[in-house]
């Protein structure tokens, strides 16, 4: 009988049964290499790792050693955990999705991979990325339909997770990295407000939008996963339940009109589980924030690889070079007037969320379900005023395609309360599973 592509797996579960000793390390550490090596060379969601199997149980005895009894276990105990390939891990190479020599790349650990290592988790490898987390994808495939994008440029992760590989990874977020992959990969995908995971060890795209994201199976993985990985992580906070806006107008547009239509009864669901949906006219100039962040994304990003560019240019991909020359015709002062302007928007956006009383804002996390091929990683837009304003997103299962291919619905918080977004998107997330 053939192997299942889509085996996602329960981060809290497994984390629970992990510390209590069942099942033993060594034999988890064994099943996962086992079902990696059947599945992956399909879906190429891991950089290849030459005497992965040895590393993982050297690790997992040494794991051991320390934490000899189940009550003194850290709370991600012997959990593989995938890794964006543009995080710096020690003892594994950096290359970014790249053909740039990794010695040239290589950095000290980042931080996101020291927490992840001090709560227990074993680091099952690298997972594959766009170049440098641009638009160049890699080899990765949906585990849905073999045939299509997985998204980007965090393609690796959200395939990972999907097929079960590990239940908990870790991606990047410059525009919708996190939230388009999580939706064509059916799975979670929370992208926190930015700052509030350290990126120090993680080559930059654009600084002033990049963040650190992870993808589970459920919310629940994802609110754990956030809990031991997010600055000042306050826990979980009482959620009533939230009232919802619709961004009505152009952006809302830019959706699909079979991705709306599932946007709609989705709402229509909620509203119907007694939850307040108020449709509100928001980005009305949407063309000029598009306009805005890609001025800032493509002046960062050619900034951000200057001195790698100028030593190893041939070895880049030619969907890099453009943005990247792109980015070098732009003049500082329009990054400037682009920062200043998203100051602005986001005076804006806060005074009409507070006057209207949202609590969150809903939208589909993606245009619609993956396109079919490899050449693209899908279209960003729907995240792309969410990430430009830096504020929290996550994006939940809900519905799919006439041929079958997931979707996804963003839910949004206000800036610095992942917390509580978190915790009311739970409901959601209830309403839409009908559990």
């Amino acid at each position: 009988m053939e192997e299942p592509l889509v085996r996602p797996r329960s981060l809290t579960r497994e984390a629970a049964e992990l510390r209590s000793g069942v099942p033993v390390l060594s034999e988890h550490v064994d099943r996962f290499c086992a079902r990696l090596d059947r599945v992956d060379p399909l879906l190429h969601a891991f950089v290849p790792e030459p005497g992965r199997h040895d590393r993982l149980h050297a690790e997992a005895r040494a794991l051991a050693a320390r934490h000899p009894e189940p009550a003194g276990r850290p709370p991600l105990y012997g959990v593989a955990v995938g890794i964006k390939d543009i995080v710096h891990v020690d003892g594994l190479p950096t290359h970014g999705g790249s053909a740039l020599p990794p010695g040239v790349l290589a950095g000290p650990q980042a931080v996101v991979v020291d927490r992840l290592r001090a709560a227990g988790a074993l680091v099952a490898g690298k997972t594959a990325t766009a170049e440098f987390a641009a638009s160049a994808p890699g080899p990765t495939r949906n585990p849905h339909h073999p045939g299509h994008t997985p998204g980007g440029s965090s393609s690796g992760s959200a395939a990972a997770v999907a097929a079960g590989l590990v239940p908990l990874a870790v991606g990047t977020q410059t525009v919708g990295s996190v939230i388009r992959p999580a939706a064509y990969c059916g799975v979670v995908g929370f992208r926190p407000t930015y700052g509030r995971i350290p990126m120090a060890g993680v080559i930059p795209n654009a600084p002033s939008f990049d963040t650190l994201g992870v993808f589970a199976a459920d919310l629940a993985g994802a609110a754990l996963a956030a809990a031991l990985l997010c600055d000042d992580w306050r826990g979980s906070e009482p959620a009533g339940a939230p009232v919802l806006g619709v961004p009505d107008g152009p952006y809302l547009e830019r959706a699909e009109p079979a991705a709306l239509r599932a946007f709609e009864e989705q709402l229509d669901r909620l509203a119907e589980a007694g939850l307040t949906v108020r449709r509100v006219a928001l980005f009305p100039d949407f063309e000029e924030v598009v306009r805005q962040l890609q001025t800032v994304n493509r002046f960062e990003l050619a900034r951000s690889h200057a001195d790698w560019f100028a030593r190893f240019g041939g070895l880049y991909r030619p969907e890099t070079v453009a943005s990247i020359r792109a980015g070098q015709g732009v003049a500082a002062e329009d990054r400037v007037a682009a920062l200043a302007a998203r100051e602005r928007l986001r005076e804006r956006v806060a005074g009409v969320t507070a006057g209207h009383g949202v609590d969150l804002w809903l939208a589909p996390s993606a245009p619609g379900g993956a396109p079919e091929g490899l050449h693209s990683t899908g279209d960003a837009v729907m995240s792309l005023p969410w990430s430009y304003l830096g504020r929290p997103a996550v994006s939940l299962p809900a519905g799919r395609t006439a041929d079958g291919l997931p979707l996804g619905l963003q839910v949004v918080g206000a800036p610095g309360g992942d917390e509580r977004l978190l915790a009311q998107a739970a409901r959601l997330e209830r309403v839409l599973s009908g559990a």
